[in-house]
């Protein structure tokens, strides 16, 4: 069943012929520019993130403009992730929580589907998997594992204070009187130390160090990382965020095993949403949790209300939804042993498994 232009969002307007063409290197400003104004378009949109899937994880992009009389009318990006543990797929996007196509016009959107399925096709994946956050091929398999949540930013911190809910708040006001404090970090230095430390505990891989230095540098000015530190200066929370018209995203988080007696998470999230507001942002964009985890508690616990996304897959192989997450039992031995790896060992290895899962 297909969906109608209302359905999506989207109008459908009197065109000449829509075509879909590769993206080249004299297309990033436009493609920017596009990013900029299209209100589908999201910060994992941004020509950055080929820069970096492809220098930091090998992987090779496809990205595909649609337009009419040279005006594009929509974009797609995606990612080949090739695996002997996990199969191949064509992405959009690998490493990002929102992706498929964003367009002004409907027209773009059986385009660019119809493109992304050829392309699929022609290099034989598994699958085809697009990230939406809206429904759009609706006879298409989905997970429906994933949500994200979204909240107005006030724009009075007091008033966002008081909009947390009491026991929540409550978490924040503890953190304060712990004598917790918040630092813009220059480097990733901190960050990866807590992040390296907090997926260990937790029996999964680590993303390489470079990784994060590669988002600095591929979005200056639109990432920060800020790292809380208790009253003897000892980093205790960290987290890097992304920035994106009026929004906040903070994406990758890490804290010592010390920060649940101190708040130091909820600390952490306050002072980003402080931050965030006196810098004029109007939305908190607190990310993609899977359904009924800890992560998905503690954010409805903030007053998020969960938005669920949809994760639509066109199968080439196989006859159901790839299920590679933490959460699946068959890698609950994997996990235990991760657990029980040295530090080092895992930070060494972790990045050559966790380039496949994306």
């Amino acid at each position: 069943m297909k969906m109608a232009p209302a359905e999506l969002g989207l109008t459908s307007v009197s065109l000449g012929p829509v075509t879909v063409r590769s993206f080249t290197s004299r297309d990033r400003e436009s493609w920017e520019a596009f990013v900029d104004v299209c209100p589908e378009a999201t910060f994992f949109h941004r020509i950055g993130w080929k820069d970096v899937i492809e220098s930091v994880f090998g992987h090779k992009t496809h990205y595909m403009i649609a337009e009419s009389a040279g005006r594009i009318l929509g974009i797609l990006p995606l990612a080949e992730v090739r695996s002997m543990l996990f199969g191949n797929a064509l992405v959009s996007l690998p490493f990002c929580a929102y992706g498929g196509a964003a367009v002004t016009a409907v027209e773009a959107l059986s385009v660019l589907h119809r493109s992304a399925r050829d392309l699929a096709a022609q290099l034989r994946v598994d699958h085809l998997e697009l990230r939406n956050r809206t429904l759009r091929e609706a006879d298409w398999p989905r997970q429906g594992l994933y949500v994200t949540f979204r909240k107005e930013i006030l724009r009075d911190v007091d008033a966002n204070m008081l909009a947390i809910p009491r026991k929540q708040r409550a978490m924040v006001r503890k953190g304060i009187k712990a004598g917790l404090k918040s630092d813009v970090d220059d480097s990733v230095d901190r960050f990866f130390a807590l992040y390296a430390a907090n997926v260990h505990r937790h029996g999964t891989p680590p993303l390489p160090k470079r990784y994060f230095g590669a988002l600095r540098r591929a979005f200056p000015g639109a990432t920060e990382v800020l790292t809380v530190v208790d009253s003897r200066g000892k980093p205790v929370s960290s987290v890097l965020s992304f920035y994106f018209r009026d929004e906040v995203l903070p994406y990758y988080a890490g804290d010592d095993i010390i920060a649940r007696d101190v708040a130091g998470n909820d600390f952490k999230y306050w002072e980003l949403m402080r931050r965030a507001c006196e810098r004029g942002c109007r939305l908190f964009d607190y990310g993609r949790s899977k359904r009924e985890t800890g992560p998905y508690d503690f954010k409805k616990n903030w007053g998020f209300e969960p938005e669920p996304l949809y994760y639509e897959y066109c199968l080439f192989r196989g006859d159901a939804v790839p299920q590679v997450n933490p959460l699946n039992p068959k890698y609950r031995a994997f996990i235990a042993l991760w657990k029980r790896l040295p530090i080092r060992v895992a930070n060494a290895i972790g990045p050559h498994v966790v380039r496949s899962l994306g």
